[in-house]
């Protein structure tokens, strides 16, 4: 019995670091874009120029 009243205890300190943590990060603005991450992949090659793409045939 002793146990279960040392496991209830453990996760519930847990859930509070859990918890800070959360509230850490939102506090530093971890959550504060969450638009742009997700068209970041739609630009991540970068365009080349025609002038690179003819160099690439000749070598």
């Amino acid at each position: 019995m002793n146990m279960i009243y040392m496991l209830i205890g453990v996760s519930i300190l847990l859930a509070l670091i859990f918890l800070a943590a959360f509230f850490w990060a939102s506090k530093s603005g971890q959550h504060d874009d969450t638009y742009t991450p997700g068209l970041r992949i739609l630009f991540d090659d970068e365009i080349k120029s025609s002038n690179e793409k003819s160099d690439e045939n000749h070598i």
